[in-house]
């Protein structure tokens, strides 16, 4: 039973259960009679019940044979069975067997309104972890062993039909989007639904190498090109011919590297450090930033000519706060994902949990997201993650406001940390952070490698 939701009661139409069934329609539950455990069993396949409520002495068909029969025909539909004082210890087998609860004779109504409203918060629960594990299988099936961006929101519907529609052209594509909302998991499904798709998808963050090393990555040197060059070295658009490019960060490319990139897409050819050889290349360019490149263009900052060229196709990533309503779904992938990971036995998320989770404005987007469901995974004492569990991971995660550092600690640590606050304040935006620290990106990424080295070698 529940509110607007189905029951079977089994009994004998005698005695407390006309006038139970009763005071259960005037609470707006829709109850079914059976006048024993044979009609109830023979009802069971076909009704449209929510819960079973049977008494456990009935002649010759019993409670417990009604009991057996809802496991063995309808696994998903709750039974509370009713005894009376003399049979508590048949109650407790029936709980053995797999009933919800029992109550005793004359019914509590009070306590039968909290069972019914467990039954419908967890059927509903039920019902929405079936719905979201089916979205996810249908998702998983259409990507088969390629990238997935998981949503059922029209903002990610959009995309996804953008995507299908450009990807078997060979245009440059231009991604736009927060940090953290996918830019490069679009890249790949551009590329896992390309014809390039055979050929390689090489990646290269602009934003994390230096300006010589950048065009050294790009575009490949010769023995002797410089100091240390002690054999010639193929670049990225080389490794990446007949395949794509994936350009990240490109808002952060230097303007002179702007200008050989510029040229390289115009001509179609590449040449290597110290020389003047041109070489052809065959690449798709794939180019994602989280910055506002036409600002970028009015300042000076990124050149128009190299913006044409790389927008020939925009796609945006929308945020988070764009599509709440994947964040259920999203939510459940990575529940899934970490519970086999971590070996834990997580089911899946109460509705309150849900809520709270789709409440958040997620400024770190599906990244943060994603960190989030793992250590609620890792962390989670039972077999559901509750709301308490997420306000739990909100009340730690740190909010933008002073740092606070003990005196007498290294000038690097107190320097890390101080960008890694930072780096929280802004949702793990590198550009934005290091507008606020009033450092180039690439500092910043210099920073977090060394760093990175330091704890490896520790």
């Amino acid at each position: 039973f529940g509110r607007s939701t189905s029951g079977c009661g089994a009994g004998p139409r005698s005695g407390y259960v006309q006038p139970l069934a009763a005071a259960l329609s005037e609470s707006d539950h829709d109850v079914t009679l059976a006048s024993g455990g044979e009609e109830a069993i023979a009802r069971l396949p076909d009704a449209d019940i929510d819960l079973v409520l049977t008494d456990l002495q009935m002649g010759r068909v019993g409670g417990i044979e009604v009991l057996e029969a809802a496991r063995r025909l309808r696994p998903d539909v709750p039974v509370v069975v009713l005894t009376g004082h003399g049979t508590i210890n048949d109650a407790v087998e029936a709980m053995r067997k797999g009933a919800l609860d029992f109550l005793t004779k004359p019914v509590d109504l009070d306590r039968l309104d909290l069972v019914i409203a467990r039954v419908v918060r967890n059927r509903e629960l039920m019902l929405e972890n079936t719905r979201l594990r089916k979205e996810l299988a249908s998702q998983n099936k259409r990507a088969g062993a390629g990238p997935r961006l998981i949503g059922e929101s029209p903002a990610i519907k959009t995309l996804l039909a953008d995507i299908e529609r450009i990807a078997t052209t060979t245009a440059t594509v231009l991604v736009l989007g927060e940090s953290g909302t996918g830019k490069e998991l679009v890249a790949d499904y551009i590329h896992a639904c390309s014809l390039r798709n055979k050929a390689p998808l090489v990646r290269v963050n602009c934003a994390a190498l230096a300006e010589g090393v950048l065009e050294s990555e790009l575009f490949g040197h010769e023995r002797g090109a410089y100091t240390g060059a002690v054999r010639a070295h193929r670049g990225r658009f080389e490794a990446a011919h007949g395949g794509t490019l994936f350009l990240d960060e490109i808002g952060d490319l230097s303007v002179s590297s702007q200008l050989k990139l510029l040229r390289a897409l115009q001509e179609r050819s590449i040449e290597r450090v110290g020389s003047n050889q041109p070489i052809a290349v065959d690449v798709r360019v794939i180019a994602a930033t989280n910055r506002d490149l036409r600002s970028a263009v009015a300042e000076g900052q990124f050149r128009e000519e190299l913006f044409y060229r790389l927008s020939v196709v925009v796609l945006h990533v929308p945020s988070l706060r764009e599509r709440r309503s994947d964040v259920p779904l999203l939510g459940h992938a990575f529940l899934t994902e970490f519970a086999a990971r971590h070996g834990r036995g997580i089911e899946g998320f109460s509705d309150e949990a849900r809520r709270h989770l789709a409440s958040h404005d997620w400024p770190g987007n599906v990244r943060e997201l994603r960190n989030a469901v793992e250590s609620m995974v890792v962390r989670a004492a039972g077999p559901l993650i509750e709301a308490a569990d997420v306000d739990a991971w909100f009340a730690e995660t740190p909010e933008r406001g002073e740092i606070s550092l003990p005196v007498g600690r290294p000038l690097e640590e107190i320097d890390l940390a101080y960008i890694e606050r930072t780096l929280d304040s802004v949702g793990g935006n590198k550009t934005q952070a290091a507008r606020l620290l009033g450092i180039g990106t690439k500092t910043l990424y210099r920073k977090l490698e060394r760093s990175r080295r330091d704890e490896d070698e520790g």
